[in-house]
This record gives structure tokens, sequence and C-alpha cells, in this order.
């Protein structure tokens, strides 16, 4: 942001970000997360950031009292069988 914007101002956008780092394995849980959060939750002008951080609050809330889980289709082992291609040094022990 310091080569594009002054200093002051480079600062103090800065100031605003907040980052969160997503694993680079389970980059796809967080893409389901966020997927779900815009249609659920997002899909409406909100004025401020004070009501943003509110509607997601609430959304998390429901969200987590609901406790939804995965239901996934592979065992294990199909998942490995599938996987090899992708993952050779760490399935061949299976």
């Amino acid at each position: 942001m310091y080569e594009t914007f002054e200093p002051e101002r480079a600062l103090a956008l800065a100031k605003r970000l907040k980052i969160h780092y997503t694993p680079k394995h389970g980059s796809w849980l967080t893409e389901i997360e966020l997927s779900a959060l815009t249609i659920q939750c997002l899909n409406r002008r909100i004025a401020s950031i004070e009501e943003l951080q509110g509607q997601v609050s609430t959304w998390e809330c429901e969200c987590n009292k609901a406790q939804k889980s995965v239901v996934w289709q592979f065992t294990t082992e199909q998942a490995r069988g599938e996987l090899k291609h992708l993952y050779p040094q760490i399935w061949s022990r299976y």
C-alpha cells in the first residue's frame, strides 16, 4: 500500500485491515463457510460496520447452535485410493 498511497493514507488503511490466514489445504472449508455466510447473511445492504459485525455475529451464533455436520461420502480407504495421485508420498505407506 505504501507504493500506491501516501504514507499517512497507507498507514490508516493498514490499520483497518484484519488479515485471517487460512490453511493451504483446508481453504475449501473456508470457501464453503464464506459462501453460506454470503447467501444467508450478507444478501442485503448493510449500512455500517457495526451493523455488519452484529449481523455476522448473530449468524455465527445461530450456525454454532445448529451444530450441523458434514456427511462424508467416502470412507477413509476410498479417499486414500482417490487421492493417491495427489499425495503419493503420504499415502504410499498405506
